[in-house]
């Protein structure tokens, strides 16, 4: 008899997890909501390719039509400003930082106020407004947010109590989706998002990853993001082509890191009374200074760079400063507070400057190429197993594991020795010190007046 009764109740058991709706409710969420992120992300894909070809042919239609963007960027910069200071706050910038300031969060209003669908909603309008206007930013780290924003939600509607892995699983497959990049979207979330492994959350990542990319597959098929290459390190000469731009590419990364988060700094001080009418200003600045360099370089450092990066990675070398020219636009579009990611951007400075130091050296272009990308974005996100994976999966050079692994290596320590705080995660104490303000100000005002004394 007691054998028989532990029998049935682990058989009622089995029924209601397996057919209560409690149990698949949360479950048909999540799947829908990591679905979602897929095909948003495509989508949105599509969009910002749309938009940074109609800016490329609308300045390139006529004698002169390419001096437009001296009207176009820096009053697109402004636009794109305004709307995200007034009508979608936290919008501003990568994504990334935001994400990882949810994450540290524990107050729900706190993680709402940086992830929500009016939130992904405009940073997706604002970054193809952006890339229609030539600003030299990408849509992955903006796609990073948006995911992170759909999971959110989902866990709202499901009701569902692991929010922090929700985030951390939605930007995976953000990135995974965005760049068609499976292994990297788990790794960035695991080295860049949470710096750390989490056991609990990894089901929820992979899961993500492998819906969103089902859901990626479908509208797009399988691709590699730079094409497929197959160079490889075999001379000395390629062996001290893989040091350079492993140390160089660091080198170069942390400046802009240690550049962007010092400038950025000044800037909230300089801004700190009458702040939308500086915030209008810095904007109109880097849009102008954007304008006058890609005037200059003939439209070189406009958009994401993708172009300028698969030519190197083929072989066709850049010009000897496109790299330094490309970094300061990515500069001056962070710096001015539109949205928009550099994860696109700082591949292409990468690859620039790659094919600079493979032309001084003789050595292969297309090699230089790919490890000037894994130096240089190694050393601006001091994240080197995700540029390792991301950069591996992107151009299919499973031949050139040890060199795009030694390049990221040693972009990540050179990083590390001259800025000691990582890109994302000093640009997400921004948004922490904020929400605690913004806490501590409706706690003021929510706070009973005191009965003065008779």
């Amino acid at each position: 008899m007691p054998m028989n009764y532990k029998k049935l109740k682990m058989l009622r058991r089995s029924r209601v997890m397996w057919g209560s709706w409690r149990v698949w409710k949360p479950r048909g969420i999540f799947w829908l909501g990591a679905i979602a992120v897929g095909v948003i992300s495509v989508a949105f894909a599509k969009m910002a390719d749309a938009a940074q070809h109609l800016f490329f042919a609308m300045t390139s239609a006529g004698e002169y039509t390419f001096l437009l963007p001296l009207i176009i960027t820096p009053a697109g910069f402004m636009l794109c400003a305004w709307i995200a200071a007034t009508i979608f706050p936290n919008s501003q910038g990568s994504g990334i930082p935001q994400a990882i300031a949810a994450r540290h969060l524990r107050d729900v209003e706190d993680r709402s106020r940086l992830l929500n669908l009016k939130v992904a909603t405009g940073k997706i309008i604002l970054t193809i407004t952006g890339l229609l206007c030539g600003a030299s930013i990408g849509r992955e780290g903006p796609t990073v947010q948006v995911g992170a924003s759909i999971m959110l939600q989902a866990a709202r509607w499901g009701g569902i109590a692991q929010a922090r892995g929700l985030i951390l699983a939605g930007s995976a497959a953000g990135i995974a989706a965005a760049f068609n990049t499976p292994l990297a979207g788990i790794v960035f979330a695991i080295e860049e998002m949470s710096r750390a492994y989490e056991s609990r959350a990894n089901g929820l990542v992979l899961m993500a990853v492998i819906l969103s990319g089902l859901a990626s597959l479908a509208l797009v098929g399988s691709y590699t993001y730079f094409g497929a290459s197959t160079v490889l390190a075999t001379t000395a000469k390629d062996w001290a082509l893989v040091l350079v731009c492993g140390v160089g590419g660091g080198v170069f990364g942390a400046l802009f890191s240690a550049l962007a988060l010092k400038i950025s700094q000044r800037i909230r001080r300089w801004n700190r009374y009458t702040p939308l009418r500086k915030v209008l200003f810095i904007a109109l600045i880097c849009g102008l200074g954007s304008a006058l360099l890609g005037v200059m370089t003939g439209g070189a450092t406009f958009g994401t760079g993708y172009e300028q990066a698969r030519a190197a990675i083929e072989g066709h070398g850049t010009g000897q400063l496109f790299f330094v020219e490309k970094l300061a636009a990515t500069l001056l579009a962070m710096l001015s507070g539109i949205p928009g990611g550099i994860f696109a951007p700082s591949l292409s400075v990468g690859a620039g400057f790659g094919s600079t130091v493979a032309s001084m050296l003789g050595a292969s272009i297309g090699l230089g190429a790919i490890v000037g990308m894994a130096g240089y974005f190694a050393g601006v996100v001091q994240a080197p197993m995700t540029a390792f994976v991301i950069i591996l999966e992107m151009t299919g050079n499973h031949e050139g594991v040890l060199p795009i692994m030694a390049a990221a290596m040693l972009g990540y320590l050179t990083s590390r020795f001259i800025s000691h705080e990582p890109l994302y995660h000093g640009l997400s104490r921004v948004f922490l010190a904020q929400s605690i303000r913004d806490k501590r100000a409706t706690q003021r005002h929510d706070a009973p007046a005191s009965t003065p004394s008779p």
